[in-house]
């Protein structure tokens, strides 16, 4: 079975982050190979292992918690997903004062913009994303596929 196509999608973090210590470590090489000091080859290998082995839990973090999917089934925002059904409105503003945030977190992670949603039972919530147009596009074509469906 293949998986739905996304409509749109946020990965939080590329993998490529992992790759910012190596450089780092092979920058700090380099610069003692251009000092003509003493080069310390094990330290520096040292240092990038350790910063990506700190680096690993943050990538992970981040996609797990900072992706979202827009597909034709529904919406999924880090840890929660809410399917296309419920979904009874995209809002042209952000939510009301006091609305949940969808993903599990109590704010708008910073960098990232608000998309007001109102549920099928009348509850509104905030979903949100680094390209908030994007998604507020992605969202209202997945309610205006559903309602020409029924």
């Amino acid at each position: 079975m293949t998986p739905e196509p996304a409509l749109y999608a946020e990965p939080g973090v590329g993998w490529t982050a992992l790759l910012w210590a190596p450089l780092f470590s092979l920058a700090g090489l380099l610069a003692e190979l251009a000092t003509g000091g003493p080069v310390h080859w094990l330290a520096w290998i040292l240092v990038a292992v350790g910063l990506v082995a700190i680096t690993v839990p943050w990538v992970y973090a981040r996609r797990r918690y900072l992706s979202l999917e827009v597909t034709a089934d529904g919406y999924r925002q880090g840890r929660e997903t809410l399917e296309a059904a419920r979904i009874a409105e995209v809002l042209e503003d952000d939510a009301p004062v006091g609305a949940r945030v969808l993903g599990g977190g109590w704010t708008i992670p910073k960098k990232h913009g608000e998309v007001g949603l109102k549920l099928e039972d009348g509850v509104f919530v905030r979903a949100w994303a680094q390209d908030p147009d994007a998604l507020r596009e992605a969202l209202q074509d997945l309610v205006r596929a559903r309602t020409t469906e029924s």
